[in-house]
């Protein structure tokens, strides 16, 4: 296993409560990296900066071997909060990983990149590269952290994997869901195999666990060893048993008929409105 000195933005989100445990005992070291302190520092060296303050990133970054990029806002918002916060931001946290050599990075996208993709109806799986189809402005900015990461590829080599988060949660909370769960454990695995995969140049990747009703492709995982373990499937008796009494774990026709769910309607959930800190879950 290759122990690399990871820097680590968004390290007061959840995203990052669930993963840095197990990069830790995978032998890798973290600098975390918010503006605001985390409940639980791990450990981990922690550094308070604005994701948008070049200067201080460029010192924040300095002898990391690689960059997972979490920071931003994770759900729909206003599109100026949207744009300082995760396209300006993605494009800081790139320019000072390339002034800095470090060739490695690693962007949360989400699977609202492509909201609006159909679900299938005939058993295929929807391709890691599908074309994006935003759902949200929210969508809209995952899409351009995308095409800055094949940017910054392309015309500085760096190895860039954006990750296609779909719904990362203790488990999973809906019938949609079940199609979509990324486990906190398999969310361990995905980043690490980011890390430890040689060479991935850019790739867009589903973050996606192994469930028996899913629809998202896992060949993209599998190209750089990501070999995922959970199944939602444990959960669905539970679920449906608990619909009884509230229909609205029960998929919606947004939910059945685009991959981003309730998000592709004409009023998606806003900032706030479904959670108080919830960064790059669904």
């Amino acid at each position: 296993m290759n122990s690399q000195r990871i820097a680590l933005t968004g390290a007061a989100g959840s995203l990052a409560a669930d993963i840095i445990p197990g990069l830790l005992a995978r032998g890798h070291s973290i600098v975390g990296i918010d503006q605001r302190l985390p409940a639980d520092t791990f450990g981990c060296e922690f550094v308070d900066c604005q994701v948008n303050d070049r200067e201080a990133l460029l010192e924040a970054l300095r002898g990391c071997d690689a960059v997972i990029h979490l920071a931003g806002i994770p759900l729909e918002a206003e599109w100026a909060d949207i744009m300082r916060a995760n396209i300006d931001g993605t494009q800081a946290v790139l320019y000072a990983a390339q002034r800095l050599g470090i060739r490695r990075v690693v962007l949360a996208s989400s699977i609202h990149s492509a909201g609006f993709v159909p679900v299938p109806t005939d058993g295929t799986l929807v391709p890691d590269d599908v074309g994006v189809r935003p759902n949200t402005f929210y969508g809209v900015s995952k899409a351009a952290v995308e095409a800055l990461g094949s940017l910054y590829h392309d015309r500085y080599g760096l190895d860039v994997i954006c990750l296609r988060i779909a719904s990362r949660f203790a488990e999973p909370t809906g019938e949609r869901t079940l199609s979509t769960w990324l486990s906190p454990a398999d969310a361990v695995r995905l980043f690490d195999a980011c890390l430890q995969t040689e060479n991935p140049g850019f790739r867009t990747i589903w973050g996606v666990s192994a469930n028996t009703r899913g629809y998202l492709s896992a060949e993209g995982g599998a190209a750089i060893g990501f070999r995922p373990v959970d199944d939602s499937e444990r959960f669905a008796e539970r679920m449906f048993a608990a619909s009884d009494t509230d229909p609205s774990l029960l998929a919606s026709d947004w939910d059945r008929a685009y991959i981003g769910g309730v998000f592709s309607s004409v009023h998606p959930p806003l900032f706030g409105e479904t959670t108080t800190d919830r960064n790059n879950n669904d």
